[in-house]
């Protein structure tokens, strides 16, 4: 059974800067047996992490429209479900479970402070000026920010494909961002800058390889990268290879939108 005592040891040995914020992605499951649960892992991350965050979106609160810009990875009417079952955005809405369980209880902790966004919100304790940059019309600011102070990236016991911040990598090296639409107080808002995919970000692990710091815990593999380093070497790949880091599915429609552009540049 992992403990406490073996999280906070096994984060340490990343030997990681205490003063720098960190963004976290994890699995609970991948511990195997954790005593305590996700108030120990989340208590042994603020140990050795004082300044932390982790993004806490809200997908429930999303309507598929009728109309709207074209190339923009979704079918426009098909919603009829889904905007049936759209909550209105509050700021107390639970983070979707497809985050986990820990950036729940870290939205939930009585230090914590969150973004406002109605769908790309990030949780925190101690980087309140880095969650202040999100506006609705820059949703990835927290993670530009996390770039400016040299922040990092943990993955506990989870790949690159939940990683958010390698679409900051997306961002600068320019890759199509689409729009999406929320369900607030005020009516149903407009939401740009929406990112691409992220299913194909685990064919980035090997150029990603040689910064990258890992430690086993229990069953679960920790890794930690510097976010500047990270985000830099993925936007270089990208800009020298448009379709890099796209997923192969036929049926995923954000991806084939960025292959529609490029084939439609190219003409």
């Amino acid at each position: 059974m992992v403990s406490f005592r073996d999280l906070v040891s096994g984060f340490r040995e990343l030997r990681l800067e205490p003063e720098r914020p960190v963004m976290v992605h994890t699995s609970l499951r991948a511990f195997g047996q954790l005593r305590g649960g996700v108030d120990t892992l989340l208590g042994a991350l603020l140990t050795v992490f004082p300044r932390i965050m982790a993004p806490t979106h809200t997908y429930n609160s999303m309507l598929i429209p009728g109309d709207g810009p074209s190339h923009n990875g979704m079918v426009y009417g098909s919603g009829h479900s889904l905007n049936a079952m759209a909550e209105i955005y509050h700021p107390d809405m639970p983070a979707d479970r497809l985050m986990g369980a820990l950036p729940e209880a870290l939205r939930k902790h009585p230090l914590a402070k969150r973004s406002k966004h109605p769908i790309l919100s990030f949780a925190g304790i101690d980087v309140d000026d880095i969650l202040a940059t999100q506006t609705m019309f820059d949703p990835l600011a927290p993670i530009h920010e996390l770039h400016e102070e040299e922040g990092y990236v943990l993955l506990l016991g989870v790949g690159h494909t939940v990683n958010t911040s390698l679409h900051f990598a997306e961002k600068i090296a320019n890759r199509r961002t689409f729009v999406r639409w929320a369900l607030t107080p005020e009516g149903a808002v407009e939401c740009p800058g929406f990112p691409c995919c992220s299913l194909g970000f685990s064919e980035a692990a090997p150029y990603l390889a040689d910064i990258t710091r890992w430690v086993r815990i229990g069953p679960a593999l920790v890794q930690a990268l510097p976010l500047r380093e990270m985000v830099d070497i993925v936007a270089s790949l990208i800009n020298g290879d448009p379709l890099a880091l796209l997923c192969p599915d036929p049926a995923c429609e954000r991806c084939a939108a960025v292959r529609e552009e490029l084939d439609f540049s190219g003409d």
